[in-house]
C-alpha cells in the first residue's frame, strides 16, 4: 500500500502517558528501539491507553493532533508503543496517509536488520510471517469489499486467500528447515552430555553486555555495538577453566520487555541453549537506572522457558562506567552469587571463571563406583571429569573408585554407562 523507504524514514513515536517511573523508562526504551531501527524521530505524542478507542486506539483529538504532526513533518511512518490491533493499524493507515506499525512490528523490523546466519534468517522470517498473517488485509483495502457495476468487481477476497495459503505454505517450508537446525542442535547438545560437558548459558536484557563478555571470555568474534539487538544469533564457544574441566559457553538473543510471542516461538531452538545449561549468567547492565526492572521481566521470560530452576550468577556488568571495583558477593551458602566486573576493560574476569568453577562443583556428592578391567574407557572418562578424589586396585585388575560428583553427571553416567555401584550399605549392585 505505501512506498517503503531503505533507509532514514522520518517517523512519529506514540507514547503512553502514563507519568510513572516505569513508564518514563519505557518510553526511553522505545525511543531506542526507534533509533536502532534507523529511524530519524521526527515528533513525539503522548496518549491514554487506559480506555482504547477501538477503532483508532486514540481519541478523536489526538487523531486530529497526529495528523496535523504527520503533515507537518511529512512523515513516512508512525510507530505507536502501545500494541494495536490488525484494523486499528489499518484505520490509522487510511486517516494519516502513512505507514502505521505497532512496537512488535518495530522489533520484528530491527530483528530483521540484524539477523546474520542462516538459522537466524530462518527465525525472523517465520516470525514476520506469522506477524503479517493476521494484518494482510491492510494491503488490499481497495479490494476488501465486492463492488457493484460493470468493471467494479474485484478479485479481493480471492486474492487475500491466496496470499494467506501461500503465506501457510512458506510458513510450513520455514519450519520444516528450522526443525532441521533444531535437531542438528539437539545432536550437538547430546554429544556434550555423553561427553559429560557442561553448558554455561548467557542471558540478559539485550544491551547489558553480553556479547562482549563472551567474547572477552572466550577470544570470540561475535558482532559487537552499542544499540539494542545488536547481536541475534546464538554462538557457542569452548572455555578452560582454572582446576576445572572445559565448559561450552553459549550467547542468546537479548530479551526485551513485552516481546513478541512470535519471536519467542521463532527462537525457541536458540533458546533452547539456556533452558538445558546447567548453570545460567544472568548478565546486568550496573549503570542501567532500571537495572531491577529489567532483572524481573528477564527472570519472567525465563520462567516461560521454564529455565527459572537453573543455578543463576548475577554478573553486574559495566562497573568502570561507574568506575567501581570487581567483587564476589555470596549467598548464605558461601557459593558465587553476584559477580561484578567490566567486560570492556576485562576487571573481574579471573572472579567470574573462578565462580562459575565454584557454581558447577557445588552439590557434589560422594560415591564409591567398581568398575571392570575393560572398563578402562569409563574410568578415563571419571578422570577428564575430576570426580575421582580416590582409586584402589582390586583382585580381578579392576579399579574401585571414590568420586566426587554432581547429582546430574551422576544421572549421566547411569544413562549412557553400564557400571557397578557401591550404596552406602556397603552392597554392590549394577546402576
Amino acid at each position: 500500500m505505501f512506498e517503503r523507504p531503505t533507509s532514514g524514514e522520518k517517523v512519529i513515536l506514540i507514547h503512553s502517558n502514563q507519568n510513572s517511573l516505569a513508564n518514563k523508562s519505557e518510553q526511553t526504551e522505545f525511543y531506542e528501539l526507534a533509533s536502532s531501527a534507523g529511524a530519524t524521530i521526527a515528533a513525539e505524542i503522548y496518549v491514554s491507553d487506559r480506555r482504547p478507542n477501538s477503532r483508532y486506539f486514540i481519541g478523536k483529538g489526538k487523531l486530529n493532533d497526529l495528523k496535523s504532526l504527520v503533515k507537518k513533518n511529512k512523515v513516512d511512518l508512525v510507530i505507536s508503543c502501545p500494541l494495536l490491533k490488525p484494523s486499528q493499524e489499518r484505520n490509522l493507515e487510511a486517516e494519516l496517509k502513512c505507514r502505521v506499525v505497532d512496537r512488535a512490528g518495530l522489533i520484528l523490523d530491527i530483528f530483521a536488520q540484524r539477523a546474520r546466519s542462516f538459522e537466524g534468517k530462518l527465525q525472523v522470517e517465520l516470525a514476520q510471517l506469522k506477524h503479517l498473517s493476521t494484518r494482510l488485509v491492510r494491503g488490499w483495502t481497495h479490494l476488501e469489499r465486492q463492488k457493484g457495476g460493470i468493471g467494479l468487481r474485484g478479485p479481493g477476497e480471492t486474492q487475500l486467500e491466496t496470499d494467506r495459503r501461500l503465506i501457510g505454505v512458506r510458513i510450513r517450508q520455514l519450519n520444516e528447515r528450522l526443525l532441521t537446525v533444531d535437531m542438528r542442535r539437539s545432536m550437538n547438545r547430546q554429544n556434550r552430555l555423553k561427553a559429560h560437558i557442561p553448558t554455561v548459558a548467557l542471558v540478559g536484557y539485550t544491551n547489558a553486555g553480553k556479547s562482549t563478555l563472551f567474547n572477552s571470555l572466550t577470544s570470540a568474534d561475535v558482532y559487537v555495538r552499542d544499540q539494542l539487538f545488536a547481536t541475534l544469533d546464538s554462538t557457542v564457544r569452548h572455555l578452560d577453566l582454572p582446576k576445572e574441566k572445559r565448559i561450552v559457553l553459549a550467547d542468546t538473543v537479548g530479551f526485551v520487555r513485552d516481546l513478541p510471542l512470535e519471536l519467542i516461538a521463532a527462537f525457541k531452538s536458540t533458546l533452547q541453549e539456556a533452558r538445558e545449561a546447567d548453570l545460567i549468567l544472568h548478565i546486568i547492565d550496573i549503570s542501567d537506572p532500571n537495572r531491577w526492572q529489567r532483572i524481573s521481566q528477564v527472570n519472567s521470560i525465563l520462567k516461560q522457558l521454564k529455565a527459572d530452576n537453573i543455578p543463576q550468577i548475577r554478573v553486574y556488568n559495566k562497573i568502570d562506567k561507574l568506575k567501581r571495583q570487581p567483587w564476589v558477593t555470596n549467598n548464605v551458602n558461601n557459593d558465587s552469587y553476584a559477580v561484578w566486573l567490566s567486560a570492556n576493560t576485562g576487571e573481574g574476569l579471573n572472579l567470574l571463571k573462578d565462580s562459575i568453577s565454584n557454581s558447577l562443583k557445588q552439590d557434589r556428592m560422594e560415591q564409591t563406583i567398581c568398575l571392570r578391567p575393560s572398563e578402562a574407557r569409563q574410568r578415563a572418562k571419571l578422570f577428564d571429569l575430576g570426580a575421582v578424589v580416590k582409586e584402589e586396585i582390586q583382585e580381578d585388575g579392576g579399579w574401585k573408585l571414590v568420586l566426587h560428583i554432581t547429582e546430574k553427571d551422576l544421572q549421566r553416567l547411569i544413562k549412557h554407562e553400564n557400571l557397578k555401584m557401591e550404596f552406602n550399605n556397603g552392597t554392590i549392585g549394577k546402576i
